[in-house]
């Protein structure tokens, strides 16, 4: 273990202080770093966890003080983020930006489909016990994603005479999509809540990354001339995107990250 460290450990040093606020307790994760030289705060929205962040010499008596003296800030944060929108038994979800009632279907056969109700409602229609809507929900969602994104891919290189290698599908917070010099792109399943023209900007931006990887102003060229609804989809994401990060979560939905510290 690096010296520095060593000097810095704190072995009985618990992971995380409580503080209350308005007859509300919450939980601060507590990390040192060797080069923070103030105490700040920032809130996680993908798991709805508070941090602090203080100095390597830095005290934990105040840390407490710090974190107690924001409590107002810490409520207010959260209270502020999307609120989690777990999946099950009667719950709203966009797909391809169009709304689904998930309805549990136990006896019948399958795993999820659509349909429609009596009344036009639309279903998302899950089979099998109860405890496994989530993850059959989950699952169909990430298909529907890697066969919407693979089409859009696809059409998007050969209009930019590029080659693609592969694509994947992952659960990313901090970025919808991501591209590498070998030609995989990676993509985040909650794309499909979206509208398609939405996941259809994601595609061109991702693939257009395999001529240019950078955002120059060649680069917004490259995918403007390929995604005619560029600026809509940017302005919709820059709207919306922080909503679909709470569909399937119980605990926590991501947005961006607040932060708070000490001036």
């Amino acid at each position: 273990m690096p010296l520095r460290a060593l000097l810095y450990r704190r072995p009985s040093e618990p992971p995380a202080i409580t503080i209350a606020f308005d007859r509300e307790v919450y939980l601060v994760r507590v990390r040192r770093h060797r080069a923070a030289r103030r105490y700040t705060l920032r809130i996680h929205s993908v798991t709805r966890e508070v941090v602090l962040t203080m100095p390597p010499r830095g005290s934990l008596k105040q840390a407490s003080a710090f974190a107690q003296k924001h409590g107002a800030w810490i409520a207010a944060r959260l209270e502020r983020l999307p609120k989690a929108a777990p999946f099950t038994h009667g719950a709203v979800l966009p797909l391809r930006g169009i709304d689904h009632r998930i309805a549990h279907r136990r006896e019948q056969r399958g795993t999820v489909w659509r349909e429609a109700a009596s009344d036009g409602e639309n279903l998302l229609c899950v089979a099998g016990a109860e405890p496994h809507i989530p993850r059959r929900v989950r699952d169909y969602l990430k298909r529907e994603a890697k066969a919407d994104l693979e089409v859009a891919s696809r059409l998007a290189a050969q209009a930019l005479g590029v080659a693609i290698k592969r694509v994947s599908i992952r659960d990313q917070s901090s970025r919808w999509g991501s591209c590498s010099t070998t030609g995989v792109l990676s993509y985040s399943w909650r794309l499909i809540l979206a509208p398609p023209f939405v996941l259809d900007y994601l595609a061109a931006h991702e693939v257009a990354h395999l001529i240019e990887m950078n955002h120059s102003r060649k680069f917004w060229r490259l995918v403007e001339r390929i995604c005619p609804n560029m600026t809509r989809a940017k302005i919709w994401l820059d709207a919306h995107g922080t909503e679909l990060h709470r569909y399937g979560m119980r605990d926590g939905v991501p947005s961006r990250t607040d932060r708070r510290r000490d001036d």
